[in-house]
C-alpha cells in the first residue's frame, strides 16, 4: 500500500523538531559528564541539571500565552530555539570554569526556553496539518520523532564524548538546536482566522466576515491557558494521569542502574534504558503506520497499564534476557501514550489557548519527572526491586486514574461548555 505524501506543512517540521529535540535530550547527558571532566565531580553538573529542568513548569504558561499572541510566530520561535541553542554553547564554555551562579543563570535561560522544545513545537501541527486522519499520523510521527531523539541524544553524546571529550558533545548540540532555530524559519506558519474552525487550517474557514475578536490581555491568556487544562475534563485526565507516571519515569534511569547492579549486571543499567527507548520508538511508530483501533483516550489507559505490569514484571524476573525483553515491551506501551497525549490536546484544547496546554502540559510532566528523580534518590536505600515495583505502581495507578477521569467526561457532557464562562471570569 503507498504510504500517504506528507503535507507540505509538514515536510520540514520532523528535521526541526528532531533537531530540537536532540539537544534537549542529550543536554543532561553532555552537562553531567562536562562537571565530570573538568572538576572531577558530577556535583555540578546534577546542580546544572536542576537549573535547567526547574523553570519548566513555571515558563509553561507564559511561553504558551506569548507564542499565541505573537503576530509574527516564525520570530517567536526562531528566536526561542536560538536563545536554547545560545544557553547550551553557553554552557559548553562555563560548566566547570565559571563560578557556579554564573553557569546555573545559563541554564535557567536555556530551561525557560525548554518549553518551546518540548511543547511547544508540537502544537504547531494543528496549523500545519488539517483535521483528520492526516493530523493523526502527523502527531504519532511527532511521538516517534520524540522518542528517537531520546534515543540518539544520550547515544550521541556519549559516543563524541568517548571518542573526543565532553566540551565537542555539547558544542554539536547547541549546533543542532541552532540548526532547528534557521529551519524554524522556513515552517509555513498560520494563523487561526475568524470564525475557523477549532483546529481547521485558514483555507477551511468560513469565507462570511466576521467581526474580529475582542483584544485580550496576556493575564487573561495565561488564566485561560490554565483554565482549559483544569475545566476540559479530557485534559484534565490526560495532564494528571501522565504527571503521576511521569513521577514514576523521571526516578527509572536511578531505579534500572540500581537493578542491574542488583541482579549481578553492574553498567548494564544503561542497556535496559536503551532497550526501554527503543521499544518506545518502535511502539510510536507502529502507531504512526497504523492506526490503533482504539480510542486515544483507551489507548492513553492501556498504554499506562502494559507499562506498569511491564514493569512491575521486570522487577520480580530475576533472569536478565527477560528483565531486557520486559523493558522493550514497557517501551512499546509508553510509546503510544505520547500519541494519544498529543492527540488529546490538539482535539480538545480551545483553538486560541492550544499553544498554551501544550507547553503547559509538557512543562507539567518534566517537572513531575524532575521529582521523581529527586524521590528516587531519597530511595536509593531501599532494595532496587522494590523501587522499580513503586515506579510500576505510579503507572498503574496513572491508568486508574485517567479511566476514572474519562468515566467523569462521559457523565459530564457538559463540562467543557463551562470553560468560556472560567475564561471570561479570569479576563475579568
Amino acid at each position: 500500500m503507498r504510504t500517504p505524501q506528507l503535507p507540505t506543512g509538514l515536510r520540514l517540521y520532523p528535521a526541526t523538531a528532531f533537531l530540537a529535540r536532540l539537544a534537549e535530550e542529550g543536554a543532561g547527558v553532555a552537562v553531567v559528564l562536562l562537571a565530570l571532566a573538568r572538576t572531577g565531580s558530577a556535583a555540578q553538573g546534577a546542580y546544572t541539571l536542576t537549573a535547567w529542568m526547574a523553570p519548566h513548569a513555571l515558563a509553561a504558561p507564559l511561553v504558551g500565552a506569548v507564542a499565541a499572541r505573537m503576530r509574527r510566530p516564525r520570530i517567536f520561535y526562531a528566536g526561542a530555539l536560538g536563545g536554547f541553542a545560545a544557553a547550551i554553547a553557553a554552557l559548553a564554555l562555563l560548566t566547570g570554569r565559571a563560578p557556579a551562579p554564573v553557569t546555573l543563570t545559563a541554564a535557567l535561560i536555556g530551561g525557560c526556553c525548554g518549553p518551546v522544545v518540548s511543547g511547544g513545537l508540537s502544537g504547531l501541527i494543528a496549523g500545519l496539518v488539517p483535521a483528520g486522519a492526516s493530523r493523526d499520523r502527523a502527531y504519532a510521527r511527532d511521538a516517534a520523532v520524540y522518542n528517537a531523539a531520546s534515543v540518539a541524544g544520550p547515544a550521541v553524546v556519549s559516543v563524541i564524548a568517548g571518542l573526543t571529550a565532553p566540551g565537542p558533545a555539547t558544542w554539536l548540540l547547541a549546533g543542532a538546536a541552532a540548526t532547528a532555530a534557521v529551519l524554524a524559519t522556513a515552517l509555513p506558519y498560520r494563523r487561526a482566522l475568524p470564525g475557523a474552525l477549532p483546529g481547521t487550517c485558514p483555507a477551511e474557514a468560513s469565507p462570511a466576515p466576521v467581526p474580529p475578536a475582542a483584544p485580550t490581555t496576556l493575564r487573561s491568556d495565561l488564566a485561560a491557558g490554565l483554565a482549559a487544562v483544569r475545566h476540559i475534563p479530557e485534559l484534565r485526565a490526560i495532564t494528571a494521569a501522565t504527571c503521576l507516571a511521569f513521577v514514576g519515569i523521571g526516578g527509572l534511569t536511578t531505579a534500572t542502574v540500581l537493578l542491574a547492579a542488583y541482579r549481578g549486571g553492574p553498567g548494564s543499567g544503561g542497556a535496559l534504558m536503551t532497550a526501554f527507548a527503543v521499544g518506545a520508538l518502535a511502539g510510536s511508530l507502529a502507531v504512526a503506520r497504523r492506526e490503533p483501533r482504539l480510542t486515544v483516550q483507551h489507548q492513553a489507559t492501556v498504554a499506562l497499564l502494559g507499562t506498569g505490569l511491564a514493569l512491575g514484571a521486570a522487577a520480580l524476573i530475576p533472569a536478565p534476557p527477560a528483565i531486557v525483553a520486559l523493558f522493550v515491551l514497557a517501551g512499546l506501551f509508553d510509546g503510544p501514550l505520547l500519541t494519544a497525549t498529543l492527540r488529546i490536546r490538539a482535539d480538545h484544547a480551545p483553538a486560541r489557548v492550544r499553544a498554551q496546554v501544550f507547553t503547559l502540559g509538557a512543562g507539567l510532566k518534566i517537572t513531575a519527572a524532575a521529582c521523581g528523580a529527586a524521590l528516587a534518590g531519597l530511595a536509593a536505600p531501599l532494595p532496587p526491586p522494590a523501587l522499580l515495583l513503586a515506579i510500576a505502581a505510579l503507572q498503574l495507578a496513572g491508568a486508574l486514574l485517567h479511566a476514572r477521569g474519562r468515566s467523569a467526561t462521559r457523565h459530564s457532557p457538559g463540562a467543557a461548555d463551562r470553560l468560556p464562562e472560567s475564561r471570561s471570569r479570569a479576563a475579568r
